[in-house]
């Protein structure tokens, strides 16, 4: 057990990526403390529950459109320096928001407006973020860094929200604006204070006319990409819906409060931390575990759907966020293991595009059908979709074989 955890931490043992976590843990709790704010005050200015889904679609959007666009940028410029624009640009969305809501006068086109250029600087920051971890850990530790960074995405969304709503509570919405925008000197800090001598920093991509064609024709070349990206185009779209339908599911199935959303949220968020410590233990990925994940990720949304009592739901809740998190962080490490250093911002620009700007597409779609049919409704369909996932992809490693595993060099020299 004790060989176990130390191996689900090993990356903290590199000084740069320990920096990098400490920064993560802070920032991220602030993001989520802001993601509960501007629901909020939507929710005060309009009591309108369909801006709060466009408030979503809006988050999401500009890496549906530009999120290539924000992987090419991420192999021109040295990710470190990159990061360090992109963070200090966070923060003034969320000044901005503070000192409106603060002085009284913000009105919902402000915060959706404000949502919106939030999500056009993710459309950068997230390709960066994604593809210099790698440069932080080596090949050798990618796995167990990007497990690790799982875990801190979903502690924080336990946490963040949690501490919002004592803030609210206590002392309005503005101030969630203000600390968050405070958290991003965490990340600046973490990143001036980095070793530059121990990052394995990528070669810098140059200008060239038809990049962005020349990445897409590098993915499709090659089947240990092509794979899991088209398995996340369809999980993505159909399945990481739990935004949408988890408070749908309370309300409407269990016909609980805020109380029983919590619960719902807490139970997928532990099962989730935990698949996120077990992926960092594991160490490795393989065709296998992807397929696998998927199957038990669909297996457990549909026992979700079907599950007859809340206490049963939130039993099933637990391993389904140990699998949604296995099966994201095995498609983030199979993509970053397989990908040539030059490609990386591109390739996991692409990942970000299915996995996150897919969310307009299907919340909408899910949240149609979950009003239209019932939130079960909903998990089922993200069950099917997943089941069908790892079922293309069950036939697509058998029909390759060994080729998924081998980088096509070629390619990816002329890509580059």
């Amino acid at each position: 057990m004790t060989a176990a955890l130390g191996r689900s931490f090993s990356s903290l043992s590199v000084p740069n990526y320990r920096r990098y976590f400490a920064g993560q843990v802070v920032s991220l709790s602030g993001n989520w403390m802001q993601t509960v704010a501007e629901v909020w005050l939507i929710l005060k200015l309009t009591g309108s529950g369909t801006l709060v889904g466009v408030a979503a679609g809006l988050q999401f959007l500009p890496v549906l459109v530009a999120g290539a666009w924000g992987g090419l940028l991420a192999d021109r410029i040295p990710k470190r320096r990159l990061l360090t624009i992109t963070q200090a640009l966070m923060a003034l969305p969320a000044l901005t928001l503070w000192a409106l809501t603060a002085k009284g006068v913000v009105t919902p086109a402000m915060v959706l407006g404000l949502i919106f250029l939030r999500g056009c600087v993710t459309a950068f920051d997230n390709p960066a973020r994604q593809s210099f971890v790698a440069e932080m850990v080596g090949a050798d530790r990618v796995v167990n860094a990007i497990s690790l960074n799982s875990v801190i995405v979903h502690t924080a969304r336990i946490v963040g929200p949690a501490t919002a709503g004592g803030v609210i509570a206590l002392l309005g919405v503005a101030p969630c604006f203000l600390f968050n925008a405070l958290t991003f000197v965490a990340m600046l800090v973490a990143l001036r204070r980095m070793d530059p001598a121990e990052l394995g920093t990528a070669p810098v991509t140059r200008r060239e006319p038809g990049q962005l064609r020349s990445a897409l024709r590098y993915v499709r070349e090659m089947p240990a990409l092509r794979i899991p990206l088209a398995m996340m185009a369809v999980v993505g779209t159909l399945s990481f819906n739990f935004q949408v339908i988890l408070p749908l599911l309370a309300r409407f199935t269990w016909h609980g409060t805020a109380a029983a959303y919590a619960g719902l949220t807490a139970a997928m968020g532990v099962g989730s931390v935990c698949g996120a410590l077990a992926s960092g233990a594991r160490g490795r990925v393989s065709p296998r575990l992807l397929t696998v994940a998927a199957t038990a990720f669909g297996a457990f949304m549909l026992l979700a759907a079907a599950a007859p009592t809340f206490p049963l739901e939130i039993l099933a809740l637990v391993p389904l966020g140990a699998m949604s998190v296995t099966f994201a962080a095995g498609v983030n490490s199979a993509l970053q293991l397989a990908v040539e250093p030059a490609m990386r911002g591109r390739v996991m620009a692409l990942y970000s595009v299915v996995f996150l700007g897919s969310t307009p597409i299907g919340a909408p779609l899910v949240g149609w059908l979950a009003e239209a049919v019932s939130p079960r409704a909903g998990l089922a369909l993200g069950g099917a979709a997943a089941l069908v996932a790892a079922a293309g992809a069950g036939v697509a490693y058998a029909r390759w074989g060994k080729s998924v595993l081998r980088p096509a060099r070629g390619v990816a020299s002329a890509s580059a």
